[in-house]
């Protein structure tokens, strides 16, 4: 007993690298190899930075806020007015403060989204899609192997951000013992910088994890949107046409072609033969031209029709077999006869003429 097996099956395994044309689709929904965790890692060092310069601008800022409560805000009547008043003070002062490190940390996602993929505006990437809140599906992604993957980066990045931490704290350890006999400004300051110092650490440490994590990711997509065979002859086929149909529609067009040559046969002054393999068909109007024009043209089996039709319609034929191969190589249907060639075309012109008493 034999088994019939459909061969196409075996090409369904995704081997070749994605198409333009499939990269181009993927982007336009959103679907590229980038990493949050650069997001992270650049947002946390462009914030962390902007404390290491300005850090004493925020204190300032927050101590005169608090200096000003006390100062005016304490005694003061609790009216809507006054309340309405404070609000706005608060949300000025609050907005002034927290603005540097806002703009730090928005300018630091656009960068870090910019190095990955450049600039992408993708709508569909935020369209509502049912099928992300289908339950069974969201089983599958949390025991999935990329599930498996954040779990393990997450963990790394808990102990890493751990060690560093301890590291920096262990280096000053000897600082932070003696706390106790410095003065509250002094202290702040330490702890201020302290915080820093690790922040900043922190932010080394995720930027080069964030580095391996945007190969992996960057992996992952190609792997993600590799093709079978079977896809990139249908994209092909989407792209250029089915060959079958694109065949037939040139066959089409190439009859309408002859159609429209043999209708300018019976138009045409003298048709030039060698005398059976080629066959070119010639018309002049010294009124409208400048000189002759080849309205057919063929070779074997086009070559005896245009000759057989010019016979039917009593067009001239002349055998000149360097002429008649030589008008063939040199020039196409619709154009004049190379300057090279007049003297020759004159002279079977003329021999026409005569016949035809013209001349």
């Amino acid at each position: 007993m034999y088994i019939q097996l459909d061969l196409q099956y075996f090409n369904q395994e995704k081997t070749e690298q994605a198409t333009p044309k499939k990269r181009k689709e993927s982007r336009e929904k959103g679907q590229v190899g980038k990493s949050t965790d650069v997001n992270t890692a650049f947002i946390l060092m462009f914030v962390f930075l902007l404390f290491w310069f300005v850090g004493s601008f925020v204190i300032d800022q927050l101590t005169s806020i608090v200096q000003f409560t006390f100062e005016e805000y304490m005694l003061m009547e609790v009216t809507p007015a006054n309340v309405w008043a404070m609000f706005v003070t608060y949300a000025y002062e609050a907005a002034l403060t927290v603005a540097p490190i806002m703009l730090a940390a928005a300018l630091a996602g656009i960068f870090a989204n910019y190095i990955q993929v450049g600039f992408m505006f993708a709508p569909e990437a935020i369209k509502v899609k049912l099928e992300k809140v289908n339950p069974i599906k969201g089983i599958k992604r949390i025991f999935s192997v990329r599930a498996l993957v954040e779990f393990l980066k997450s963990m790394m990045k808990i102990t890493f951000v751990g060690g560093v931490t301890g590291i920096v704290l262990w280096f000053n350890m000897d600082e932070l013992l003696r706390l106790g006999l410095y003065s509250v400004n002094e202290s702040a300051n330490m702890i201020g910088n302290l915080i820093v110092v690790m922040g900043l650490a922190v932010a080394l440490l995720l930027v080069f994890l964030a580095m391996l994590d945007y190969t992996y990711q960057k992996y992952d997509h190609e792997k993600n949107i590799r093709m079978s065979k079977q896809d990139v002859k249908d994209e092909h086929k989407k792209t250029e046409g089915d060959p079958q149909i694109k065949s037939k529609i040139k066959e089409k067009q190439r009859q309408q072609a002859m159609s429209r040559m043999m209708e300018e046969v019976p138009k045409a002054d003298v048709v030039i033969t060698n005398p059976t393999h080629y066959a070119i068909a010639l018309k002049y109007d010294p009124d409208q031209m400048d000189a002759p024009v080849i309205v057919a043209k063929g070779v074997d089996y086009v070559a005896l029709k245009l000759i057989n039709i010019a016979k039917n319609n009593e067009v001239v034929t002349v055998e000149n077999r360097p002429l008649a191969r030589s008008l063939y190589d040199q020039a196409e249907i619709g154009q004049l006869v190379p300057e090279d060639l007049f003297k020759a075309v004159a002279e079977v012109l003329a021999y026409v003429y005569r016949i035809q008493k013209k001349v």
